[in-house]
């Protein structure tokens, strides 16, 4: 029989040895989004994968909030995140820090996620973006490209914590052995 675990069988970190943690090279910026379940679940999976930072911009809610932690379950804690009043800001500062930034949207020149080349030493940010506007043509210029998920249905988009699970995942993958510590 395959048991399932309970809570006190799982290994937690604590909030200070998760801050302590070596992270991966990756930035989330989140760019005009009105959800706060959303905002919320971004924040947990950039817990569950030991992402760097969140950047919340313009309308995007900011932590304390109880809606955003009906999602988060906390993770607004761990996760280091800043606020920024529009999302070209922190765009044009990591890409003078070295990072590849990325428009998680569907542009003309797009790749596909299954398609994209991620390489293991360098760092990224990726730009997630309002449920019904996208990433914002302003922001998509100053980006070095962007990045879209497959989709085969007839609705092409998914939810932006949904798609966000997904990037977040791949390059997870390819970058988890290149974590550096913050």
């Amino acid at each position: 029989m395959n048991r399932k675990l309970n809570t006190e069988e799982i290994r937690r970190v604590s909030v200070d040895e998760y801050r302590r943690m070596a992270k991966i090279p990756l930035v989330l910026i989140l760019d005009n989004v009105r959800s706060m379940h959303n905002i919320g679940a971004v924040l947990r999976t950039a817990d569950a994968f030991c992402i760097e930072k969140v950047v919340l911009c313009g309308i995007t809610a900011t932590p304390p909030n109880n809606e955003i932690h009906k999602s988060a379950l906390g993770a607004e804690f761990s996760v280091r995140w800043e606020y920024s009043p529009e999302a070209q800001i922190p765009v044009r500062t990591l890409r003078d820090e070295g990072y590849r930034v990325l428009a998680v949207e569907q542009t003309q020149d797009s790749m596909p996620l299954d398609s994209l080349h991620i390489e293991g030493a360098a760092k990224y940010a990726l730009v997630f973006g309002n449920e019904v506007s996208g990433v914002e043509q302003a922001t998509i210029d100053l980006c070095d490209g962007s990045v879209e998920i497959p989709q085969y249905g007839t609705k092409h988009s998914l939810n932006v914590s949904v798609a966000c699970g997904i990037v977040v995942w791949t390059f997870f993958e390819k970058l988890r052995n290149k974590r550096e510590t913050i």
